[in-house]
């Protein structure tokens, strides 16, 4: 618990270092009987709806080098001390700011609704990329962004890398603040992140970003844009 960002393979040598010879098979069957093992999206989470529309994806080759060229999102799900709760972030490609987010306990698509226009506010993207999941595919957000003609794209099945980096936001996301609180109930959850992402968006240098804040390279010297919810926290 006081290296939480210590995975199998690394609690494999640390424990042989003390004397333990195990090996990373084991280390990963006892980490997840502790609850300690990373949690990362299920495919439940990915799973798309009879009769939905899916989209060519629309990334490859794309140099994406300013903001609003595309945006990403996708879903995670944090658990609770009873239970879990379902995250979804709405990301700058280009600048990894977070523009929305919305937490549920269930994978209606209604969440996913509210948290677009939060975003749309701020600006409007030319590409959209999200996972193949039924709340993405669904007739309701895939006519919202064609009222504002704005461009789908859907990663492959089974090709993580298609949105890497939301998986890299979900992985800091865990890392540098879920796996260090025990969260009792949503209320908790809510207001936690509500202070990482202000940090995430405001406070965190990103060495790829050379060493800036996201809302630094999104907003640029300007924060005329910058959503509610950033400014009531």
């Amino acid at each position: 618990m006081k290296h939480p960002f210590y995975g199998a393979r690394r609690m494999k040598v640390w424990l042989r270092n003390q004397g333990y010879w195990v090996n990373r098979k084991r280390v990963s069957r006892l980490m997840r009987l502790l609850g300690l093992l990373a949690i990362y999206p299920s495919p439940q989470l990915s799973a798309g709806g009879p009769g939905h529309r899916v989209y060519p994806y629309q990334m490859s080759g794309v140099m994406v080098d300013l903001p609003d060229q595309a945006w990403c999102a996708d879903i995670t799900y944090i658990r609770l001390a009873h239970g879990f709760v379902y995250l979804l972030a709405i990301m700058d490609w280009h600048s990894r700011y977070v523009l929305s987010w919305g937490l549920s306990t269930t994978l209606d698509k209604s969440f996913c609704l509210d948290a677009l226009p939060g975003a749309l506010r701020i600006s409007k993207p030319e590409i959209f990329n999200t996972d193949q999941g039924a709340q993405f595919t669904s007739r309701e957000v895939t006519g919202w962004l064609e009222a504002q003609r704005i461009r789908a794209s859907m990663d492959g099945r089974g090709r993580a890398y298609d949105n890497i980096f939301v998986e890299r936001l979900w992985r800091s996301v865990k890392y540098e603040e879920v796996y260090l609180h025990e969260y009792q109930a949503v209320a908790d959850v809510r207001t936690h992140l509500a202070v990482y992402f202000r940090f995430y968006n405001e406070e965190r240098l990103h060495e790829t970003l050379g060493y800036r804040t996201p809302h630094e390279v999104y907003f640029g010297t300007s924060a005329a844009r910058m959503p509610a919810w950033e400014a009531a926290v």
